[in-house]
């Protein structure tokens, strides 16, 4: 009965996306090493692109980001086929004849595939939900705009969050917004950043998946837009060695029953218990979840000190040197209190990323945790033995270490899975093996464009 309801459904939005111009369907996934890839159909298909699937082959999950590599296993190999299937329910009008919906692995037998990212994302989501919670998240997208080889582009008027930069761009910053608002992504802020021809955009908070789902159409409005300039948008950490890098910062909140969880309650900076250990639970979690949100060959380069890039695994209220930033609610900050996690970067995978924080949120919640003192200075300020009292350790950035936490952290595993941290590990580590001894400046230039779309 489901899929004879599904095909007049999928027939009615045929007729209406035709109506609307629409002669192309590109469906995405996002693999563990943050690549978005891509299966395209004509309109006609779009019902059997939702049920029952097109077919992948299971190395999808671990491609590797130097364009050639694939990191085989047993559960990873030439042997096997899996249906990627879109979620109609999230389809959005991109323009120029295409629409765009995100996608998920399947097994041939109709069961979710446990390699699937968006998959680990929804399981999340439904585990807060279990537990009586519901999160919102937003997502800040940081990128430096190249020329189409990867290229630095002139930038002898750049100043940072300057006003040269928009009107430098101004036809780009432009269109990224009239195309964003034509496919319902909802802009919060779009400006220039500290970086030469870098620009951040934020977008407005929804339930986790659909966050999630935003913020990959995002990347690929920006990356269309760039394109009718001649220009190319670096997605890496670190676009240039020396330089500022590029950040993918997470901003999440929890009610229960309508109530936040960080905000009216009498604990520090006025969150409720549940809140405090909420925090707390991301924060004793950070150095084994940091292979998921910021663990690439390049993250280290920028997981540095002074970079704003929240290298202290502290908290603190409105501190960007602290890798958990606490923002309070009022007047100008009409969502309510949030919290903001500023450790992870552009090549992590969205979807991994926002299930990781979540689920660490919900395990210091269900554990209790106590909330470790805020720092309310900036981390560098104090001595050695002033951070060592006070808790504050540096994150680290040595990717074989990092790997290596991720790999033995039963607590990741418990919350995601072995088959999506073993993914994670692999294209990882894949990486470290092939590219560890290339400069700062060679591992800029070899992976500039490769998150890019």
């Amino acid at each position: 009965m489901a899929d004879m309801a599904a095909k007049p459904l999928a027939a009615a939005a045929i007729a209406q996306l035709e109506a609307d111009g629409v002669a192309s369907l590109i469906g995405t996934v996002v693999n563990p090493a943050g690549l978005i890839l891509a299966k395209t159909v004509p309109l006609r298909r779009m019902g059997s692109f939702a049920e029952p699937g097109l077919g992948a082959s299971p190395v999808w999950h671990v491609f590797a980001i130097d364009q050639a590599g694939i990191v085989f296993s047993d559960s990873t190999g030439v042997v096997g086929d899996q249906r990627i299937r879109i979620d109609l329910s999230a389809l959005r009008i991109l323009g120029d004849g295409f629409a765009w919906a995100p996608g998920c692995f399947y097994a041939q037998d109709g069961s979710p595939d446990p390699f699937c990212t968006r998959g680990a994302l929804l399981r999340m989501q439904d585990r807060l939900a279990d537990a009586g919670l519901e999160a919102l998240m937003g997502h800040e997208i940081e990128f430096v705009l190249v020329g189409a080889d990867g290229s630095a582009l002139p930038a002898h008027m750049w100043a940072q969050y300057g006003l040269a930069g928009v009107l430098e761009h101004e036809g780009f910053v432009r269109d990224v917004t009239a195309a964003a608002t034509a496919s319902g992504v909802a802009i919060e802020q779009f400006h220039p950043e500290y970086g030469v021809n870098q620009f951040e955009i934020s977008l407005a908070p929804q339930p986790p998946v659909a966050a999630a789902d935003h913020a990959t159409l995002m990347r690929i409005i920006i990356g269309r837009v760039a394109r009718n300039y001649g220009m190319r948008v670096s997605l890496s950490p670190v676009p240039f060695a020396g330089s500022v890098g590029s950040g993918a910062h997470q901003h999440f909140s929890l009610t229960r029953d309508g109530v936040p969880l960080f905000s009216g309650g009498d604990g520090a900076a006025g969150m409720t218990a549940d809140g405090a250990s909420a925090i707390a639970g991301v924060l004793s979690g950070l150095a084994e979840a940091q292979g998921m949100l910021s663990g690439s060959i390049l993250s280290g380069l920028r997981m540095l000190p002074g970079h704003w890039s929240g290298a202290y695994a502290c908290w603190g209220t409105e501190n960007r040197e602290a890798a958990v930033r606490f923002l309070p609610g009022g007047d100008a900050n009409p969502y309510g209190a949030n919290v903001e996690v500023k450790v992870i970067d552009p090549a992590a995978n969205t979807y991994l990323a926002a299930a990781a924080i979540l689920g660490l949120a919900l395990d210091g919640i269900e554990r209790n945790l106590p909330l470790p003192a805020e720092v309310a200075v900036d981390p560098s300020s104090l001595t050695d033995s002033g951070r060592a009292d006070a808790g504050v350790t540096v994150l680290n950035t040595d990717q074989s270490a990092i790997l290596d936490a991720l790999d033995g952290s039963s607590r990741l595993r418990g919350l995601l899975g072995d088959e999506v941290v073993d993914a994670v590990v692999a294209v990882r580590r894949y990486e470290q093996e092939n590219f560890s001894a290339l400069s700062a400046d060679e591992l800029a230039e070899k992976f500039r464009l490769a998150w890019s779309v």
